[in-house]
C-alpha cells in the first residue's frame, strides 16, 4: 500500500514538473511573440493619423466658400481648441484611465468579461480610446476575431509612438456623432452652432454621450435619451472629481438650443472659380486628387467675393434669359496676379465647362495693344502716321491675295497715326504694322505676355484670329497696367495640411518683361479708347460706355464673327470679359454685341466704387508729355482747337507743329516743295498693296 502510494506521489510530482516546465516554456513563447509584436510595432513606426476630411477653400477675406466632402462633415482642430469640459466628459463616460494605461485597461476588460458572463451576454464593453481611435483610423467596425486583433496591434503602435495628448486630439477628431458629423468640430457646429472651443459644460455633456449609439442619443433623435445619457455623463464627471456635485445637478437642468444644420452645406461660391482651385492644386502644386478631395486641407484663395457677386449680376443682369450666348470673365490684380473674380459661364449646374479657362476664342482687336507694342520697339512712336483706306495685300510667294475690312467698310481714306488707329481699331493700319514688322514678331511678342497657345504666321493674326483665353489675355493687360513687371494668374495663395502646416505659400517675384516707358505709352494711348477727341474721322471704339464710366480706363475691345471682348484696366484691377456662342455660332443680334462690352464697363464701376481714383503715373524717367493735334500727331500750339497731352517714349516726340488751323494761304502755310518732303521710312515697304 505504501509502496503504491510513493509511486502514486512521484508520478504526480513528475506531471506537476512538466505542467511547470510547459507553463514556463509557454509564458517565455507568449512573452517572446509579446516582444516581437512590439518589435515589429516599432519597426514600423508611427502609423498616420490622418483621415478623410473635408477640404475647406476660403476667400480673400477668410470667409469659407466651399469645401470639398463624400458627405461626411470632418474638420480637424487641434486639443488646445476644444472645450475641456468635453475632454473631461468624454474621458470619464469612455475611458477614465485613459492617462495611466498603454493602450489596453485590464482591470476594466476583467470587469467587462465578468459582467458578460454574469449576464449571459454581451453587456459592457471594454474599449479604450486608444482602441476606439485604432478602429475608427485603420479599421472596418465588424465584429470579427481578426478585427480584434488586428485593433489591438493597431493600439500598440499608437501608444508607442504618440503621446497620450495627440491621441485624445486623434480620437476627439474622428468619432462619429452622428448626421454626417465626425469629430467635435463638425458636431459643436451641426447641434449648436459653434466651434468645439466654445462649448459649456452642458453641451459638452450632451455632445460626449452621442458616440456611444449616434442614432438612440442625438438630442435631435430623442431629448429623452439624450437628457438621460447627459445625467449618467455628469455623475461620472463628478465621480472621477472632474466637477462638484452641484455644479453636476445645475448643469443638467440648462436648457439647450440645438441647430442641427451643418453650416457649410449650402456653400457653392464661385463654383467656376473653385474648380480652377482644384486644378490648380492638382496641375501646379502636384497633389492627388484624394488628398484635393479627402486631406483635409485648408485652402486660402484670391478670390474676392464682393468682385464675384458683382460679376454675376452683371452677367445675369445685361445676357437675356434668351439668349443661348455663353460667358468668360476674369477679374486680376495686375501688381501680383491675383485673380479676384471668375465667372465661367451662366449656369454651373447646367455646363460646368469653364470658359474663363479652358475655352480658347478669337481675340480680335484686343490683340492689337501687343502688336502695338512691339511696334514701339521698331521705331514706331503714338504719332506714327499711315493710310487707312480699303487696301488688298499682294503676296508674291504665291499666298492669295488679303484684303481686311474696317467695322462696318469705314475708313479714313486718309493719314491716321498709331494713337488713332488703336482708338478707331483701325485693321488696316494693323496689318500693315504687322507684315512690316514681319509676320513671326507677333508670334512671338505674345509668349512675351503669357499667352501660349499656338498663333498662326499670318497677315490676318493682326486681327485675332489665332485663338486665346480669356484668363491669358486678363494676364497679359496685366503687364501694361503694372509697368511692365511679369505677373501670372494666381488662384491660392496658401495651403495648409489637416494640422495647419503650411504646405505652400505664393511668393511675388515679379520680374521685369516689358520696357516701363513703352509700357506706359501703350496704356496712355488705350485710354483713347474713351477719347472723343480723337474722333477725327469716326467714333472711338469705347464710345458708347463714355456716358457709364467715372474714372480713367485703358481697354480694348475686340470684335470677330464669333467673338465679342472687352479687356480694360485701371492701376488696380484688370478684367476680360468674352462673349459668344460654344459652338462658333455667327453673333447677328445687335443686343448680342454689347454684351461684353456693358458687362465689362459696369463690373470696373461697381468693383471700384468707393476706392480711391488712380491715374497712370508714368514712370521717373523714360517719358515725356507733349500736347499733339490727334488728327496728325504733330504739336499743338497753345491756339490749337484740338489738343491731347500724349506722352511719348523720351526721343520720339514730335518735333514740327501742327498748323493746320491756320488760314490756308501762302503766308500763313507755305507750299513746301515736294521734292524735299521725304517718304517716312515705314511706308516705304508697302508698295505691295494697292
Amino acid at each position: 500500500m505504501e509502496v503504491v502510494t510513493d509511486q502514486g506521489f512521484r508520478k504526480t510530482v513528475k506531471y506537476l514538473r512538466a505542467l511547470i516546465i510547459i507553463s514556463l516554456i509557454g509564458i517565455i513563447l507568449a512573452l517572446l511573440i509579446f516582444l516581437g509584436i512590439l518589435a515589429y510595432a516599432k519597426m514600423l513606426g508611427a502609423p498616420a493619423l490622418a483621415v478623410p476630411q473635408s477640404t475647406l477653400f476660403f476667400a480673400n477675406d477668410g470667409s469659407l466658400i466651399g469645401e470639398s466632402n463624400s458627405g461626411q462633415k470632418r474638420y480637424w482642430v487641434p486639443l488646445e481648441e476644444i472645450s475641456p469640459d468635453l475632454t473631461a466628459a468624454t474621458i470619464s463616460i469612455e475611458d477614465k484611465n485613459f492617462y495611466e494605461h498603454h493602450g489596453f485597461d485590464y482591470k476594466r476588460i476583467a470587469g467587462a468579461v465578468f459582467a458578460d458572463i454574469k449576464a449571459f451576454a454581451k453587456v459592457q464593453g471594454a474599449s479604450t480610446i486608444t482602441q476606439q481611435y485604432a478602429r475608427n483610423l485603420f479599421l472596418e467596425h465588424d465584429k470579427t476575431w481578426k478585427r480584434k486583433i488586428l485593433e489591438a496591434f493597431y493600439s500598440i503602435r499608437l501608444e508607442m509612438n504618440y503621446t497620450k495628448d495627440e491621441i485624445l486630439e486623434g480620437y476627439l477628431n474622428t468619432i462619429y456623432y452622428g448626421h454626417g458629423a465626425y469629430g467635435v468640430q463638425s458636431a459643436s457646429q451641426f447641434y449648436f452652432g459653434k466651434n468645439a472651443s466654445e462649448l459649456t459644460l452642458a453641451e459638452a455633456s450632451m455632445l460626449a454621450g452621442i458616440p456611444k449609439g449616434p442614432s438612440l442619443y442625438s438630442p435631435l433623435s430623442s431629448i429623452e435619451n439624450a437628457k438621460q445619457r447627459q445625467e449618467i455623463i455628469l455623475h461620472t464627471m463628478v465621480t472621477n472629481g472632474y466637477i462638484k456635485k452641484q455644479l453636476a445637478q445645475t448643469t443638467k437642468e440648462v436648457p439647450l438650443t440645438f441647430v442641427g444644420n451643418h453650416p457649410h452645406k449650402h456653400v457653392e461660391a464661385a463654383p467656376y472659380f473653385q474648380d480652377a482651385v482644384k486644378n490648380a492644386l492638382k496641375n501646379s502644386l502636384n497633389l492627388d486628387e484624394r488628398t484635393i478631395a479627402l486631406g483635409g486641407l485648408k485652402v486660402f484663395t484670391t478670390l474676392d467675393l464682393k468682385q464675384q457677386e458683382i460679376a454675376e449680376q452683371q452677367v445675369e443682369k445685361y445676357i437675356s434669359d434668351e439668349s443661348e450666348i455663353q460667358v468668360g470673365m476674369v477679374a486680376m490684380n495686375p501688381k501680383n496676379g491675383y485673380v479676384t473674380a471668375m465667372v465661367g459661364g451662366r449656369d454651373y449646374e447646367e455646363s460646368p465647362f469653364n470658359r474663363a479657362v479652358q475655352a480658347v476664342r478669337q481675340p480680335g482687336s484686343t490683340i492689337k495693344p501687343l502688336l502695338y507694342y512691339e511696334a514701339l520697339n521698331q521705331g514706331f512712336t503714338p504719332s506714327s502716321t499711315m493710310r487707312s483706306e480699303y487696301t488688298t495685300f499682294k503676296f508674291d510667294d504665291g499666298r492669295e491675295e488679303y484684303s481686311p475690312q474696317n467695322y462696318n467698310n469705314t475708313y479714313a481714306d486718309g493719314e491716321i497715326t498709331l494713337a488713332q488707329a488703336l482708338a478707331l481699331s483701325d485693321n488696316i493700319y494693323a496689318v500693315k504694322t504687322h507684315l512690316f514688322m514681319g509676320t513671326e514678331t507677333l508670334v512671338n511678342t505674345v509668349k512675351k505676355f503669357g499667352i501660349s497657345t499656338d498663333m498662326a504666321s499670318v497677315p490676318s493674326l493682326a486681327l485675332g484670329t489665332s485663338g486665346v483665353r480669356v484668363i491669358e489675355m486678363a494676364n497679359a493687360y496685366s503687364l501694361f497696367a503694372n509697368g511692365g513687371k511679369k505677373v501670372n494668374p494666381i488662384l491660392i495663395t496658401r495651403v495648409e495640411d489637416y494640422n495647419g502646416k503650411v504646405i505652400y505659400e505664393y511668393k511675388n517675384e515679379a520680374s521685369k518683361v516689358l520696357d516701363a516707358a513703352k509700357a506706359f505709352v501703350m496704356t496712355q494711348m488705350l485710354t483713347g479708347v474713351f477719347d472723343t477727341k480723337l474722333n477725327g474721322y469716326t467714333t472711338v471704339t469705347g464710345n458708347s460706355l463714355i456716358k457709364d464710366i467715372t474714372r480713367t480706363y485703358a481697354a480694348k475691345s475686340g470684335t470677330t464673327i464669333t467673338d465679342n471682348w472687352m479687356v480694360g484696366y485701371t492701376p488696380q484691377l484688370v478684367t476680360a470679359v468674352w462673349t459668344g456662342y460654344d459652338l462658333g455660332k455667327p453673333i447677328t443680334r445687335v443686343a448680342e454685341k454689347g454684351y461684353a462690352r456693358n458687362i465689362w464697363a459696369q463690373f470696373m464701376e461697381k468693383s471700384l466704387k468707393g476706392k480711391p481714383v488712380k491715374s497712370f503715373k508714368p514712370p521717373k524717367e523714360g517719358v515725356v508729355g507733349v500736347y499733339v493735334n490727334p488728327a496728325n500727331g504733330k504739336l499743338a500750339s497753345d491756339d490749337c482747337p484740338i489738343r491731347r497731352f500724349t506722352y511719348y517714349e523720351t526721343g520720339t516726340e514730335p518735333t514740327e507743329y501742327c498748323t493746320d488751323h491756320f488760314s490756308h494761304n501762302d503766308e500763313a502755310k507755305p507750299v513746301e516743295d515736294k521734292k524735299d518732303q521725304e517718304v517716312p521710312w515705314y511706308k516705304k515697304i508697302f508698295k505691295w498693296a494697292n
